[in-house]
């Protein structure tokens, strides 16, 4: 206890604060979804600040182009999985806590038992699909969850699904964005992403989620914060203080099927599959690995040559857009075959370093 003392002097010195507050924290469980970008510099300060149990779900592995960003890791840990990784620095960090891992990729099938866990749900993930289902789970749980997003120079961030005064709930990700076309959306792997941008927002997710369990000042709820890192110029987007969104269910979890890098390679030299590019005239004029160019928006014309006896295997920078551009494919053609390449272009030039 002497030493908990020592450790947390500063924070609980604050003006309002005090051991009640950091009690609070030492009790709290808080769960982090995606260990990357912005799920490093949140846990870091998570366990710093002295969270009693912290959750890191992730089941991607370390690759090199992660390493500008994702601060938990170094060279070493290339090939390893996230968050075993990730769970080991941060219980060196501070032994005192409690660090659980969960190696697994959230689903439909295990989101509402993995997040009944936990008292409040840190949102660190790079895909819709995920980030719906984390949305619809938090609001059918009835657990808050702090939302953030990085792309290029811009970020974002808000605290969905707080029980107001009257009992209302206030406005959640499905407020914001009803539906995306996530063909059409790059990611950090494929647009890019200011690294030091991860560290400001996932470091303001920490700091929501302290402000929540400690009940201090005032949450970023009915509200989204903008930020350009080129100039540091914010602004706040209010929603209004209820969410107008019906969710009553989940909406079940779609597997992609994809090929490694192994497998389109060999694919490829038996003549035995195609190659489509799904990214745009820029992207593909820079670097490509060959193949038919078939961007996104013209998917559903060319259904024709998408279904054919050879198996198809589409392409993009990360393996993102063209996992959304099959699971479109096989919605409106269930027996076609046509497949992602798993971690898209970023993987196919890792494969041989």
């Amino acid at each position: 206890m002497e030493s908990d003392l020592i450790r947390y002097s500063c924070q609980v010195a604050l003006p309002g604060f005090g051991r009640g507050a950091q009690r609070l924290l030492q009790q709290a469980k808080v769960l982090i979804v995606g260990a990357g970008g912005l799920g490093c510099p949140a846990a870091q300060y998570l366990v710093a600040a002295g969270v009693g149990t912290l959750g890191i779900a992730d089941f991607d592995t370390i690759s090199a182009s992660n390493l500008h960003r994702q601060i938990l890791y170094t060279p070493t840990d290339i090939g390893l999985k996230k968050a075993i990784i990730a769970a080991d620095r941060l219980q060196q960090q501070n032994p005192a806590i409690k660090i659980i891992a969960h190696n697994i990729k959230i689903t439909s099938a295990n989101a509402m038992d993995i997040i009944s866990r936990y008292d409040i749900i840190l949102d660190g993930t790079d895909n819709f699909d995920t980030r719906y289902l984390l949305n619809d789970a938090g609001v059918l749980a009835g657990k808050p969850i702090v939302y953030g997003a990085i792309y290029q120079f811009e970020g974002q961030l808000a605290v969905w699904n707080i029980t107001n005064t009257d009992g209302t709930l206030s406005p959640n990700y499905r407020d914001l964005f009803p539906q995306v076309d996530a063909t059409q959306i790059p990611n950090c792997a494929d647009g890019g992403v200011m690294p030091t941008l991860a560290g400001i927002i996932g470091c303001m997710q920490a700091n929501e989620v302290i402000k929540y369990i400690t009940k201090k000042g005032e949450l970023l709820s009915g509200k989204v914060l903008i930020l350009d890192a080129l100039t540091l110029q914010s602004r706040i987007i209010k929603l209004g203080n209820t969410t107008n969104a019906v969710i009553t269910s989940l909406i079940e979890t779609v597997d992609i099927p994809t090929l490694s890098v192994d497998e389109v390679k060999k694919g490829l030299a038996d003549d035995a599959l195609e190659l489509i590019d799904i990214r745009t005239d820029q992207e593909r004029d820079e670097i490509n690995i060959g193949g038919q160019h078939i961007e996104p928006d013209e998917l559903e014309q060319n259904l024709d040559h998408l279904n054919t006896d050879k198996p198809k295997v589409l392409y993009c920078s990360s393996g993102k857009r063209s996992g959304e551009a099959v699971k479109k494919i096989r919605l409106l053609l269930p027996d076609a075959q046509v497949f992602s390449l798993a971690g898209g272009l970023k993987a196919w030039y890792e494969h041989d370093l």
